[in-house]
């Protein structure tokens, strides 16, 4: 739930893909969910690093991670999508090979009853990102 205040959202993505936990010590400090969207195509969803740990490469770890799975899986595409004021998150996966390839406009008002605020900024639209595996 740290990446989406959407349980229903989680739970349906989850049941559709692969969920990946990271842990350190026995103690669960990341995740993410990797689900089949086109042919070819993989999107990671839900990626989340517990606050305790950020600042310290997880994040950027369990992305490499997604990358590597979806090649080892055939995928040719990896996609993924963050909030318009997700700043750290869009420069992750840019750092990460991914690119800007569209906004999804006012994706988080269609799918979320109450408002989402990061970064004090409203999470409106969706910008998603793609790199050729």
């Amino acid at each position: 739930m740290l990446a989406d205040p959407s349980e229903m959202l989680v739970r349906e993505y989850v049941s559709r893909g692969k969920c990946f936990i990271m842990k350190r010590d026995e103690i669960t400090i990341g995740t993410y969910v990797l689900i089949p969207t086109r042919p070819e195509t993989a999107e990671i969803v839900n990626v989340a690093v517990d606050e305790g740990y950020h600042g310290q490469g997880y994040g950027k770890k369990l992305v490499l991670h997604a990358i590597e799975t979806a090649k080892r899986e055939g995928y040719k595409t990896i996609e993924i999508g963050t909030g318009n004021s997700g700043v750290l998150q869009l420069a992750l996966y840019q750092k990460c090979g991914f690119r800007m390839i569209s906004i999804d406009r006012d994706f988080f008002v269609r799918h979320y009853d109450d408002p989402i605020y990061e970064n004090g900024i409203r999470v409106i639209d969706m910008v998603r990102l793609s790199q050729d595996l």
